[in-house]
C-alpha cells in the first residue's frame, strides 16, 4: 500500500483564499466555511485490508495516522432487503461506537485536532454529534464541552454525560443553540461537526466503503437524509475523488429526504423560496431540523450535479417508514427513518428504476430516541 503526500492540501473559502492544514481555524476571515482541497482517489490496492475500521483508507486521510484517534468507527453493513423494486441495500450506521455516522467525522476531526495539541473543545449537537464529540474527546484525554437545545433526546444527553463532557442546556432552536456555540467559540476551541472540514473528510469514507462493499462500483443511487448535510457533502467528495482516479465512471445520484418544514436544502434544488411554508413546526425528526445549514449552496449544488433529487416528508411518512423498517429488523430512530421515507417517493414517483442498484444510510439507532420511537410504536397498528 503506498501512502501519498499532503503537502498540498490546503483549507481553501468560497473565496479562494487558502490557508495551511495546520492553521487553528474553523471557519474562513470572511466567515465562510472551509473545506479541503481536493484530493485524488484512491485504488483498491491503495486500501489497507487488515483495518477493519475507516481507517483502512488512510491513503485520502490528510491526518497523520500515528496521531489518530479511533475505536473501531466505519466498515459498517451494507444488508440487502427486499424493498419495492431494484437492488436496496441499507447502509447500518448504528454499528459505529457511539451508534451514528458521527464518528465518523468526529474521529478524522479529532484526530486533527489531537495533533495540533488541542485540550479543551467545544461542540453544539442536537444529539449524536455531541455524543460522538463527547466519546472521542474522552479517547483522546480532552475536555469537551456539548451545548445541546434543551428539548434534546434525554438519552442522547445521557450518552454524551457518561463520556465525561460539560453539558449546557439552551432553549430554543437547534440554530439558536449553534449561535451561542460560536459566541463561546472565542474563548474555546471550536470542534464543530457542522462547520470544521476535518469532519467532512470522515464522513467520506461512508462513499468508499459503499464503493469496496459494492465490488469496487459505484451505486446508482444514494439515499440520505439531511439536515446539515454532512453526508450529501462526504458522498460528493469522495465520489468525485474515485472519479478523478478513474475508479468509476460516473457520480451516484444523490437523493435527499428532509423533513417538511426544514427542507432548505430540498426547497434549494427545486427551486422553492424556504419562507413560503409559512412558520417552522417540530418534528419527530429532530436531529435534522435545521434552519439555516452552514453549507446550504454546496449541498444544493453537490444533489444538483450528481442528477439527484431532494424530497419533504411528513411526519406521517417518517412514521410509516420506522414500521417498515422494523417490520424488516432495522431498529432506526426517527431521523434516520426519513431516508426510508424518502426511499418510497423516489420508488413511486419513478425516479429509481427497477434495474438500479440502490444504498440507503441509515444514519442512527432508534435506541437513541426512544421517546419518540415509544411514541410511534404505540401508533402502530397491530
Amino acid at each position: 500500500m503506498t501512502t501519498p503526500a499532503f503537502a498540498d492540501a490546503v483549507l481553501v473559502e468560497r473565496s479562494g483564499t487558502t490557508h495551511p492544514l495546520t492553521d487553528r481555524r474553523w471557519r474562513g476571515d470572511d466567515g465562510a466555511p472551509l473545506t479541503v482541497s481536493p484530493i485524488i482517489g484512491l485504488t483498491p490496492n491503495e486500501i489497507d485490508a487488515a483495518e477493519r475500521s475507516l481507517w483502512r483508507y488512510r491513503a485520502v486521510l490528510p491526518v497523520d495516522p500515528s496521531v489518530r484517534v479511533s475505536l473501531g468507527e466505519g466498515w459498517t453493513p451494507l444488508v440487502s432487503l427486499p424493498w419495492g423494486h431494484g437492488d436496496i441495500r441499507f447502509k447500518l450506521e448504528w454499528f459505529n461506537p457511539t451508534s451514528s455516522f458521527k464518528d465518523r467525522g468526529v474521529s478524522v476531526m479529532m484526530s486533527h485536532l489531537h495533533s495540533q495539541g488541542v485540550f479543551h473543545v467545544l461542540e453544539d449537537s442536537s444529539g449524536n454529534g455531541g455524543s460522538a464529540v463527547a466519546c472521542y474527546a474522552a479517547a483522546a484525554g480532552i475536555h469537551a464541552k456539548v451545548i445541546v437545545p434543551a428539548a434534546t433526546s434525554p438519552a442522547k444527553i445521557l450518552q454524551a454525560r457518561a463520556f465525561g463532557a460539560e453539558i449546557e442546556l439552551v432553549p430554543g432552536t437547534r440554530d439558536q443553540v449553534s449561535d451561542e456555540a460560536i459566541r463561546q467559540s472565542t474563548t474555546i476551541p471550536y470542534a464543530s461537526h457542522n462547520w470544521h472540514p476535518f469532519f467532512l473528510q470522515g464522513t467520506k469514507t461512508i462513499a468508499y466503503e459503499m464503493w469496496e462493499q459494492l465490488g469496487f462500483t459505484a451505486p446508482d443511487n444514494v439515499v440520505l437524509v439531511a439536515g446539515a448535510g454532512s453526508n450529501i457533502l462526504g458522498c460528493d467528495i469522495a465520489f468525485r475523488e474515485l472519479l478523478e482516479a478513474g475508479q468509476i465512471d460516473r457520480l451516484p445520484r444523490l437523493l435527499v429526504g428532509q423533513p417538511e418544514h426544514w427542507a432548505t436544502i430540498a426547497d434549494g434544488v427545486n427551486g422553492i423560496d424556504p419562507e413560503s411554508h409559512g412558520p417552522r413546526e417540530p418534528t419527530i425528526a429532530e436531529g435534522a431540523s435545521i434552519a439555516r445549514p452552514i453549507r446550504l449552496d454546496e449541498a444544493v449544488a453537490a444533489v444538483v450535479d450528481s442528477g439527484g433529487s431532494a424530497v419533504a416528508v411528513s411526519d406521517a411518512e417518517i412514521r410509516a417508514a420506522v414500521a417498515a423498517l422494523t417490520a424488516r429488523g432495522l431498529y432506526a430512530e426517527p431521523t434516520s427513518a426519513v431516508a426510508a421515507a424518502a426511499l418510497d417517493r423516489f420508488l413511486t414517483d419513478g425516479t429509481i428504476g427497477p434495474g438500479d442498484t440502490t444504498v440507503v444510510v441509515l444514519t442512527g439507532t432508534g435506541l437513541k430516541s426512544a421517546d419518540s420511537m415509544a411514541a410511534i410504536v404505540g401508533r402502530t397498528p397491530a
